[in-house]
């Protein structure tokens, strides 16, 4: 798998594992970026395990500080729903096959990036989830999670901004839905053979990247405002959303 890859692929996938991560470190956005912008060169059945090793060895790292603030009743409260969300998308995912998964996740992007160029231009306020919205979310979560091994987060910050979190709270209590929806997933996978020697090799080349970008990251201040980085976040999905729904 590796060895397929010429050397322009190469670079810019560590060019996009960088950015990705960066993001995550000083934002803690950046997998719905990354994810997609990886599909265009690597197969999304080696991707998808990959990014969930990923999503827990990059979430221990962040909790490292921070998880003092995780909100434990609402994090306690949304997990069962998700462990079911991911048995319904692992089922899913072993029966279909690379380019429908292509196709599917370049649709949901694009409806992704819609609903984030349009939630710019609305009050914060009209943007929150109600407080019901809690089982749904979570199952939600694990489906599209599993599925895609991304986007998951969506249904996460519907969720937490449902219940009006302080910051810390909501950047720790998100890292840690994350690690236990990429355990749980992992789980399935691996019962289910999907960690194959090509996806183990992509993780091991990714992983130093991977941590280079959270520690740069960590260290840079984002100087963009949140409107603006949520616009600049829309534009670039649907840049990315577009290729892969024409596979």
């Amino acid at each position: 798998m590796m060895q397929s890859l010429s050397g322009f692929e190469i670079a810019y996938s560590v060019a996009v594992v960088l950015l990705s991560f960066g993001l995550r470190g000083s934002t803690g956005f950046g997998g719905a970026v990354g994810m997609p912008l990886l599909a265009l060169v690597l197969p999304l059945k080696i991707l998808i395990p990959v990014w969930t090793l990923l999503g827990v060895t990059s979430s221990i790292a962040i909790l490292g500080h921070d998880r003092e603030y995780v909100a434990r009743r609402d994090f306690i409260a949304f997990i069962p729903w998700c462990v079911a969300g991911v048995g319904i998308g692992l089922y899913f995912f072993t029966m279909l096959d690379a380019r429908t998964l292509a196709r599917g996740l370049g649709g949901l992007i694009l409806a992704y990036a819609g609903y984030v160029l349009w939630s710019t231009w609305r009050p914060a306020s009209s943007r929150r989830a109600p407080r019901g919205f809690g089982p749904l979310a979570g199952t939600l979560s694990g489906i599209v999670g599993t599925l895609f091994g991304t986007m998951g987060t969506v249904f996460f910050a519907m969720y937490l901004d449902a219940r009006s979190l302080a910051k810390e709270a909501f950047r720790a209590t998100m890292s840690a839905m994350l690690l236990t929806l990429s355990l749980v997933r992992g789980i399935g996978y691996y019962a289910t053979g999907e960690f194959t020697r090509d996806a183990l090799i992509v993780f091991a080349a990714i992983l130093p990247v991977m941590l280079l970008g959270i520690y740069i990251g960590d260290r840079i201040h984002v100087r963009l405002s949140e409107i603006t980085f949520r616009r600049l976040v829309g534009a670039t999905l649907i840049l990315c959303g577009v290729p892969l729904l024409l596979r």
